[in-house]
């Protein structure tokens, strides 16, 4: 008899060994990884993957995990992925004692559905390495405890792996999820490599291990900000950016945002792409307008793009170093420069290298690590040269948070300033988001709606629309630019077709803004006109994340390579009403260079969710806004005193302004 879906989510490991299963040809492949583990190490490997199976299974096992790990550097548990299809159902649809853990069940889901994941069968929502879980097995042990959790029970989980269910309380988080936290002499790449191949850590980039990804979308709002404010640095009074070029790649995971924002921003979007399967889903998605894999005819249809004053998204299989040069050679102008392959992780397929095909480079990850990483250089050499070719012309470059800058610099590249310190292109957060958005407060709120149904999802799109018009009537000069933005952009938010996967938004809002949307969803569920909504963000924001080459990069007081704010955070968050709460060693700009955080809130509209959701969004916001002050952030500092001035528990120490003219005169 078939089982239920119901079921084999309560079953957990299966009582009987399921049969092998062949990997789906049609699949996205995550890279295999780096043969980096001695003999010794491997037995190890394995030895670790069979304590989740009962001894007679072990024999048997033992011979496939061996050959996953020879063949794959990782042990995934093919064997062991359910049958069922995993997309995001109806939060009803799921098995469980408490609403809380059927919420967090979906959003696992929809972290490893198909549409949205970029390496399904591996367990990889996004960056080439932002994993959910391991293996399967963690997969089903997690499902199964959450499908038993009581209101009282708190499921803690290091690195993917559900180590139990735990006594706590009713306010307490029902998931405490840890990723990649180690030691801090341990985190170098090559660390991430041993340890995960053991099988003792891994590597959850931002949303993915904290469950929060909602596909491209995620990062479509943030990046339309951040090229809109581009264009309008760069461009003449009264000029549009139609016809006018933003050149960029990468367009797996979150980087496949970049021509759906360039469209909304209206400009002519060309994102090179070297996985042909990454770039034919974004169109078939309808993420891109357009695939070209001939440079002759890119080069033509850009022509007459900005010939027409074109608004259109363009794909290019093929790498972008080719892109730049060739556009320079052309006489192509390109006002918008920027990147986001995921150079977080250089040697394990997150940047590949000009002038070799995408198979052979894959090929020299797994077979020569070293000839890669030297190519990778290599390449990072040469896209720098050609983005200075560009840069001396007109074109305003910035580092899109993925390391770019960095690696290129480790590289040997030609992207430092003239004091050797710093780079000579801003992080688009020194330029634009840290000072116009999150300095102020604003920063990407999300919400899914659990009943899976779009009538859900535009309800509460009318209901965000309505508060952030009514605050914006009342709200100061300072932060006019950004409620009208995301005005425009809740409103059009339908007919850009973000959705994929759940039924899922995102806007930037401030913490009045997110606590009255929020608050105001409640009421909606309380009235029976929407189903419970799942409130969460992105880690990109204002206080969940400590990234000096990122969220943090204009912080000037020294303490950007700090990680308080972070871990407050995180532990604020907690005690103050979240439903689960996440902390991440990596994401976004790689191992060891970044720590950040999360958490996801269910609203069932209850008063006990009003007054959870109040204490929580206020702490999640404010945390990072005193911390920007205390740098002396002057956006900052008047965020956080109007705060002050109406919310009267609230009391923040803030900085003294010190005369340059002082310190000039001191005798160092």
């Amino acid at each position: 008899m078939m089982m239920t879906f119901q079921d084999q989510i309560k079953q957990g490991i299966p009582a009987v060994l399921p049969a092998a299963k062949a990997y789906p040809l049609d699949a996205n492949r995550a890279p295999k990884r780096k043969d980096i583990l001695t003999k010794a190490e491997k037995q190890l490997a394995v030895r670790n993957a069979l304590r989740y199976f009962p001894k007679e299974w072990h024999a048997e096992l033992a011979a496939e995990f061996a050959q996953e790990l020879n063949n794959f550097g990782r042990i995934y548990m093919y064997r062991f992925k359910p049958e069922y299809a995993i997309k995001a159902r109806a939060i009803s649809d799921y098995p469980a004692r408490c609403q809380q853990a059927a919420a967090i069940m979906l959003m696992i889901d929809n972290n490893l559905d198909p549409a949205v994941a970029q390496h399904p069968e591996e367990l990889i929502t996004y960056g080439g390495n932002g994993a959910v879980f391991q293996n399967w097995a963690q997969y089903r042990l997690t499902m199964k405890y959450l499908s038993e959790m009581a209101e009282d029970q708190t499921l803690h989980m290091y690195s993917g792996h559900p180590m139990g269910l735990f006594p706590s309380s009713v306010e307490a988080p029902r998931v405490v999820v840890t990723n990649g936290m180690m030691i801090p002499n341990y985190s170098k790449p090559d660390d991430w490599e041993r340890f995960n191949a053991l099988g003792v850590t891994q590597y959850g980039q931002m949303t993915a291990g904290s469950f929060m990804y909602i596909g491209p979308q995620g990062i479509v709002h943030g990046t339309t900000i951040t090229v809109m404010n581009a264009f309008r640095k760069v461009l003449q009074k009264g000029d549009t950016p139609k016809g006018k070029i933003f050149l960029t790649a990468g367009l797996g995971g979150m980087s496949g945002a970049q021509p759906k924002a360039g469209n909304i921003a209206n400009c002519i979007t060309v994102c090179a792409e070297v996985n042909p399967k990454a770039a034919i889903k974004r169109h078939q998605q309808g993420w891109v307008d357009e695939l070209i894999d001939n440079m002759d005819a890119l080069i033509a249809r850009v022509k007459q793009a900005q010939a027409g004053n074109e608004v259109v998204s363009i794909a290019y299989i093929g790498n972008v170093v080719d892109v730049w040069e060739a556009f320079d050679q052309q006489g192509i102008f390109v006002h918008l420069g920027s990147d986001q392959t995921s150079l977080h992780n250089p040697w394990s397929g997150g940047y590949y290298p000009v002038g070799i095909s995408y198979d052979e480079a894959n090929r020299l990850i797994r077979e020569e690590p070293e000839l890669f990483k030297a190519k990778v250089q290599d390449s990072l050499k040469r896209h720098a040269a050609t983005v200075n070719k560009h840069t001396a012309k007109g074109t305003y470059f910035f580092d899109y948070g993925n390391a770019f800058l960095l690696e290129a610099s480790r590289a040997g590249g030609d992207v430092m300033a003239a004091n050797g310190i710093d780079f000579k292109y801003p992080s688009y957060v020194q330029d634009i988001l840290g000072p116009m958005c999150f300095d102020y407060g604003f920063g990407p709120f999300r919400w899914v709606c659990t009943s899976g149904k779009a009538d859900d999802l535009d309800k509460t799109d009318a209901i965000a629309a309505e508060v952030l018009k009514k605050i914006m009537a009342e709200s100061p000069e300072e932060i006019q630019q950004q409620m009208q933005d995301n005005i425009s952009w809740i409103l059009d938010a339908k007919q850009n077709k973000l959705v994929v996967g759940s039924q899922a938004r995102i806007l930037y809002a401030d913490a009045q803004g997110r606590a009255e949307i929020a608050a105001a969803f409640n009421q909606a569920i309380a009235r029976g006109e929407i189903g419970p909504v799942v409130l969460g963000r992105d880690h990109h924001d204002v206080s969940g994340t400590d990234s000096p080459f990122r969220e943090t990069s204009n912080i000037y007081d020294g303490s950007r390579f700090t990680a308080d704010m972070a871990i407050h955070n995180v532990i604020g968050d907690g005690f103050r009403g979240a439903t689960w709460v996440s902390i991440h060693n990596g994401g976004g700009v790689g191992w060891g260079e970044v720590i950040n955080g999360g958490f996801g809130m269910l609203l069932d509209g209850s008063g006990e969710a009003e007054r959870r959701l109040k204490s929580m969004l206020f702490f999640d916001v404010n945390n990072g806004i005193a911390r920007r002050s205390w740098a002396r952030n002057k956006e900052a500092d008047f965020a956080i005193r109007r705060e002050m001035a109406r919310s009267p528990k609230l009391q923040v120490t803030l900085a003294n302004t010190v005369d340059d003219e002082l310190l000039n005169q001191l005798p160092f």
